[in-house]
């Protein structure tokens, strides 16, 4: 089967002249009136944010894109009108042009109102995601919905483009190969489980403990931040040192996992199919929430990123009640505690298991398409 990344790109504009800098910080102010007053008006369709975003003197692509970003936000609640927002842009606005004669290569068409009035501006990448930034304009990659940031303690604008990338079709003898499951959770960050003949093998188990504490000292953070009513920029380090240092207890997971899968014979990681956050994280009220849910996404791409260096391929399945039923006899049993699942099935050798380990085996047990065809049964007999 095949399968698509989402990774994020990020840029810097390079040292804009006096009269673009003017234009980006019109835009700016222009975006955020229109997204405030879309807010307070509590629209929560695309037909009522076009209603009082129209009069505005935004480009097309940004207007088209507070219509799909507004009604979100309210969808999860009223979202704090005194955090940094970043412009943004429908992938319309993903115009590029690229000559190695320049002293920077890659340049991106700024939108702006009116026909005739796009600015070009430099672009400053980063040397690592070059290969990604050579797929989007070769079209081997699509682009999302763009983000114009500003960095005012650094007093620089940012680009963030996130890339939906295809990977290659993959090959997978489900029945020679060893498929290795992933579950990500909270206690324990990332649970590894390698099935040999459906039966579960020396199950690998990463510990969250680091992780649950940045999430709880960064709603700490942000409540004495917020009392203090601290600037945005502030507000925005704060979650930036959050998110690196969640980073980087991901990438230690990450690659503890890649070993433990290449330990097998012919191993095949197999991770849930979720959806993904794109990396995007807005500072707000809901932060918090979102930073812990940017982590499970992460996990999963990192996962997939080292897999494919160490050449293990990865295939995706269904998430759907990995969680809730026994990966011996497919019967929905219960978790009376966070680490506990209980079999209901008598005939089962399974009685209790460890909830985290059973459902990496679910995760795995999917590789095989028979798998997915019997039916998750109750306990009721």
């Amino acid at each position: 089967m095949s399968d698509e990344r989402i990774r994020t790109v990020v840029a810097t504009l390079v040292e804009p002249t006096a009269h673009k800098e003017q234009k980006l910080r019109r835009l700016q102010s222009t975006y955020r009136e229109a997204f405030e007053a879309a807010v307070e008006a509590g629209a929560t369709t695309m037909t009522a944010v076009n209603d009082i975003v129209t009069p505005y003197d935004l480009p097309y692509q940004a207007k088209d894109a507070l219509k799909r970003h507004v009604p979100q936000l309210l969808e999860d609640g009223t979202p704090d009108l005194n955090a940094a927002q970043p412009v943004r842009f429908t992938n319309r606005a993903a115009t590029f042009d690229r000559s190695a004669e320049r002293t920077h290569e890659f340049c991106w068409e700024v939108p702006q109102p009116g026909r005739g009035t796009n600015v070009w501006i430099p672009l400053a990448i980063n040397p690592a995601q070059r290969n990604w930034w050579d797929q989007l304009l070769a079209g081997d990659a699509t682009a999302g919905q763009l983000q114009l940031v500003h960095q005012p303690r650094h007093d620089r604008w940012e680009l963030h483009v996130p890339l939906t990338l295809p990977t290659p079709d993959t090959d997978i003898d489900s029945k020679s190969c060893t498929p290795v499951g992933f579950d990500v959770g909270e206690a324990i960050l990332l649970t590894g489980c390698a099935l040999r003949n459906g039966r579960p093998v020396d199950p690998l188990l990463v510990d969250g403990g680091r992780a649950r504490d940045l999430h709880q000292t960064l709603r700490t953070t942000l409540q004495r931040l917020q009392e203090r009513d601290a600037a945005a920029w502030r507000i925005d380090e704060r979650a930036a040192y959050f998110r690196n240092a969640l980073g980087d207890e991901i990438e230690t997971a990450t690659r503890r996992a890649v070993d433990y899968a290449a330990g097998f014979e012919q191993p095949v990681i197999v991770l849930e199919a979720l959806e993904s956050l794109q990396e995007d994280l807005d500072v707000g009220p809901h932060l918090s929430r979102r930073l812990h849910a940017w982590a499970f996404d992460r996990l999963q791409t990192r996962l997939a990123d080292k897999a494919a260096d160490a050449g293990i391929p990865v295939q995706y399945v269904d998430p759907a009640y990995t969680s809730q039923i026994c990966h011996a006899c497919g019967h929905i049993g219960t978790r009376p505690e966070q680490a506990e699942f209980r079999c209901p099935n008598d005939d089962c050798w399974v009685s209790v298991y460890q909830a985290d380990i059973n459902a990496a085996a679910n995760i795995a047990g999917r590789l095989d398409p028979w798998g997915e065809s019997c039916p998750w049964k109750t306990g009721q007999r």
